[in-house]
């Protein structure tokens, strides 16, 4: 159901390359948090091009993209001097069977963005170099625990993965390596510490996520328990990196890990990611010791030219412009308008932006006040057929104020359909389908398909 004037759009081509998807690809996705299952039935568009902050699908359908390559893309899709540097690296050639001078050129501007870190190492994936970085602790310690902190996700690896509800095929032991604490509590990291004397080789967190800022004390009462007991501090930068700041989290709160995680925007969609550090560790997995060696990241495309000429293009802009300060201010700006509609329409306390305004995040509540998977679904169903594409609100610097407008105005629109639902207590009769449901689940259900 849609507001009157509000036509449905056709998802027709998008659905039925979404089925052929699905019967080639398991998930119908190379993204878990792409999936289907993460959008309404039958309105999960499949895309065609982007550029700046919009995205066109398969059926010719535009859209205001948020969450913009799963937080990748902070300077807006097919942004020129990216596309531009990349293109020129590719002309003249990618993979060698050396190193380019792209790489040296690339380390020198990773290491003067991140003066912390002595030594970098190049990767593909977010993934990859979070697995090494484990390994390399476990390697510097002789010891095999990890203290992980509970936030959502670190790595498709079994050190990781073995802790979730998609465990299936980790083995056991594998699994109980990994010890949760508390993000903001010093306390239950202490207590990992002491349940499990001289076994915790690393503790690894996010220092700031989208909806948490480090409390007074916190980060540094985490480093001084790792110099303590002996073991690595590694950050995971993957989302502050570049949406914090281009000098990392760390550059803002002055705590430095032994170990930090970089990836997402430092290609601006390409991929690339990065495993920095302390030289007395990196070197393990290098020609300049003398214990045994780590195998710490040998990948065949870590290098190729075009996602390191990327960077560098990132790397530049950011350089000479002021691309998270651009991020905030449409955040700030788009947060402001959608909380005061929400407000207008007696429904703040059921739909609300909240996080940092680089990284925004929107919570959909029901009746009761609850968070709502199916009240959810209903926001993100009326913003869909309005234009508006995002399981967030994460911006890019490529958001015009026109885009945080015609946000604003999506969800003004959507807002009478969501309160007639607040009103009835339920999403029947509003909501076409099943509810999304958690992208890291033990069952299929309740998206499972052919039902």
């Amino acid at each position: 159901m849609v507001e009157q004037g509000v036509g449905r759009r056709s998802f027709d081509e998008s659905n039925r390359l979404q089925a052929a998807l699905h019967r080639m690809v398991p998930g119908g996705a190379h993204t878990y948090a792409r999936g289907a299952d993460q959008y309404p039935d039958d309105m999960a568009p499949v895309l065609v091009r982007g550029a700046g902050a919009r995205v066109w699908d398969a059926d010719g359908n535009e859209y205001v993209e948020y969450g913009i390559g799963l937080r990748s893309v902070t300077l807006g899709h097919a942004y020129a001097p990216v596309v531009e540097a990349a293109c020129a690296a590719i002309a003249d050639g990618m993979n060698f069977s050396r190193p380019s001078v792209l790489e040296v050129a690339a380390a020198e501007d990773f290491l003067d963005l991140v003066p912390t870190a002595d030594m970098v190492k190049f990767a593909k994936n977010g993934s990859d170099v979070t697995t090494a970085a484990i390994r390399l602790a476990r390697a510097v310690t002789g010891r095999q625990k990890i203290a992980i902190c509970n936030h959502p996700f670190f790595s498709v690896d079994d050190w990781f993965i073995g802790g979730t509800d998609m465990a299936g095929g980790i083995p056991a032991d594998v699994a109980d390596k990994g010890i949760r604490f508390s993000y903001n509590d010093v306390g239950s990291l202490e207590a990992v510490f002491a349940a499990h004397p001289g076994e915790i080789c690393a503790v690894i967190l996010e220092a700031a996520t989208a909806t948490a800022e480090p409390q007074p004390g916190f980060l540094d009462g985490v480093r001084a328990l790792c110099d303590t007991h002996g073991a690595l501090l590694i950050f995971d930068e993957m989302i502050t990196g570049f949406r914090w700041s281009e000098h990392g989290a760390q550059s803002l709160y002055g705590v430095t890990p032994d170990l930090s995680c970089w990836g997402k925007a430092m290609g601006n969609g390409f991929p690339l990611s990065a495993l920095a550090g302390k030289r007395e560790f990196m070197e393990l997995g290098g020609l300049n010791t003398d214990r045994d060696r780590v195998f710490l990241l040998s990948t065949t495309h870590g290098p190729e030219t075009a996602s390191l000429a990327a960077f560098r293009a990132v790397v530049e802009t950011y350089r000479t412009s002021s691309p998270v300060e651009a991020m905030e201010s449409a955040g700030r700006r788009l947060a402001e308008g959608v909380n005061r509609a929400a407000t207008g329409f007696g429904l703040g306390a059921y739909v609300e932006v909240i996080g940092r305004p680089s990284c925004l995040v929107f919570v959909t509540r029901d009746h009761a006040h609850n968070p709502s998977q199916a009240f959810r679904t209903l926001f993100l169903q009326e913003l869909l057929e309005r234009g508006v594409l995002g399981q967030s609100f994460v911006t890019s610097a490529a958001h015009t104020d026109d885009d945080i407008d015609a946000t604003i105005d999506a969800v003004r629109e959507a807002l009478p359909v969501y309160g007639r639902a607040i009103e009835a207590g339920s999403v029947d009769g509003v909501l076409r389908g099943r509810p999304v449901a958690p992208a890291i689940r033990r069952l299929a259900e309740p998206r499972r398909l052919g039902l």
